[in-house]
């Protein structure tokens, strides 16, 4: 896993703050379109997939063809839900609750 204190800063931090600040879809959704791409909020949204289904399981090439996900994105996830920070668990886990 990266070593995240060389990413942390102040401009992290702060737009972390304004993240967990934010609660209404619409907001977060427009901030996203102007942080990032079309493309780069599609490949976001698909790891949160891929992490929901290997959660579930699911072998690689069912993932591979429900996502569209690469092989190396699912490996990716799957060492970040076993090794990782718990990021994926945590989301996973507060989308679990929403249903």
């Amino acid at each position: 896993m990266p070593d995240t204190k060389n990413i942390r800063s102040k401009d992290v931090d702060d737009l972390l703050r304004t993240l967990a600040a934010m609660d209404d879809e619409d907001d977060i959704f427009a901030l996203l379109e102007d942080l990032f791409t079309v493309r780069e909020i599609r490949e976001t949204s698909q790891r949160l997939a891929v992490a929901r289904l290997l959660r579930e399981g699911k072998p690689y090439s069912a993932i591979e063809k429900t996502t569209g996900a690469s092989a190396t994105t699912i490996a990716r996830v799957s060492k970040c839900l076993s090794y990782g920070a718990g990021g994926y668990v945590k989301a996973l886990d507060l989308l679990d609750a929403a249903e």
